[in-house]
């Protein structure tokens, strides 16, 4: 399958109400496929990818932290009154998430990987993971703010602090360590942490999040480049080449505005330069962001999938929450590309994952993975664009 290549001019004179658009998408297509055929009625749990044409892959192992995303996209969507019955869907999920994946080899934290049948496929206990259920339990708890979810919520934090926290700042990679260092979990427990104060209001979740902040401005930022390294050392120096993700560079412009809306700590500074920079790396034909690239803004790697596209929308919503003149059509523009090459897809609710540099689509089947990143920026989108 090849996308249908069109410039970025395009996007924006195209816009309209893109907003809108993608909202009724969301609630007449994907939320219902995902509620239906992205559930397994039989064993539990959501699956993990559909076929191209839209049916459960039955047999494909069961990703936990794809259970969280979906876990939190059915919360979010209770919270905010597009879709009641999330709240079901939702602790549906979160009963299966607990029962399967939390300690079911009898060893504290959450497994990596389960196989279709719920069984253990691989029991790593993973930092990325857990931000995600951390998050899952913090939009659930938003909901009916339950004593027990609360629970689930100190206990997953007692693990972090006894299991996980490196000496030298952030948290490992996970149980058992591994290398190099990736600034993605952190980034991911950051967001979680902000999620977890807008459920709690308990002033310690501003703090946690205030040390992954102090982290992106001591180690994962180059303040001279105005870059977001991804790959380092034990102790955050940083691996040479530097590689850089443009859509990581977006998505914390965004999570950099919700730190500052929680704590009123000034980002404004950061958010220009790591949107700016993301800007750089952008393929010439459809203005998407590309995968990869350097410290220099070179591009390495001209594929190109969906979630950065999700990042760069939120990026700008959250500069047009700023009231900086342009972002909110910038932000339409984003979306208005994210719809057109990615979301209009033969599957009604479903997306292509990643294309190549010419526009052929690299992955026949639709990701549960990337619905967090597509509801996240519409949700967003209306919110602040209306």
């Amino acid at each position: 399958m090849t996308e249908t290549n069109a410039g970025a001019a395009t996007d924006r004179s195209g816009s309209g109400d893109i907003v809108g658009k993608l909202k009724r998408r969301i609630l007449e297509h994907s939320l219902p496929l995902w509620s239906t055929e992205g559930w397994d009625r039989t064993s539990g749990g959501f699956i993990d990818r559909l076929t191209p044409e839209g049916r459960a892959d039955r047999l494909a192992p069961r990703r936990v932290f794809v259970q969280a995303r979906q876990i939190y996209c059915f919360a979010k969507v209770a919270q905010i009154g597009w879709y009641p019955e999330g709240r079901e869907i939702a602790l549906k999920g979160l009963e299966h998430l607990l029962a399967r994946a939390k300690s079911p080899d009898g060893r504290p934290g959450y497994v990596h990987t389960l196989a279709h049948d719920g069984s253990i496929l691989d029991p790593l206990r993973d930092t990325y993971d857990h931000a995600f259920v951390l998050l899952a339990l913090a939009s659930v708890y938003a909901l009916d703010r339950d004593a027990q979810v609360r629970a689930e919520i100190d206990n997953l934090l007692s693990f972090l602090d006894t299991q996980l926290r490196s000496p030298n700042g952030g948290f490992l990679e996970g149980w058992p360590a591994a290398m190099p260092r990736r600034q993605n979990p952190q980034m991911h427990l950051f967001e979680s942490m902000i999620a977890a104060f807008d459920a709690t209001h308990e002033p310690a979740f501003q703090n946690r999040a205030g040390e992954f902040f102090a982290l992106f401005l001591a180690n994962l930022y180059d303040k001279q480049k105005q870059v977001l390294g991804e790959y380092f050392e034990d102790d955050w120096s940083r691996i040479e080449p530097v590689s850089v993700e443009p859509g990581h560079q977006a998505e914390w412009v965004w999570l950099l505005k919700g730190f500052e809306r929680i704590t009123g700590c000034p980002t404004g500074r950061y958010r220009a330069e790591l949107l700016a920079s993301a800007q750089r790396y952008r393929d010439e034909a459809t203005g998407c962001l590309i995968d990869e690239g350097d410290s220099g803004g070179h591009i390495k790697r001209h594929s190109r999938r969906c979630w950065p596209q999700t990042e760069m929308a939120k990026a700008w919503i959250a500069q047009a929450e700023s009231g900086e003149a342009g972002a909110a059509e910038e932000a339409r523009a984003a979306l208005s590309r994210l719809d057109r090459h990615y979301l209009s897809h033969p599957v009604a609710g479903g997306w292509y994952d990643q294309f190549d540099r010419e526009g052929k689509s690299l992955i026949a089947t639709i990701p549960a993975s990337s619905f967090y990143h597509v509801l996240c920026a519409c949700v967003e989108a209306e919110q602040v664009l209306g």
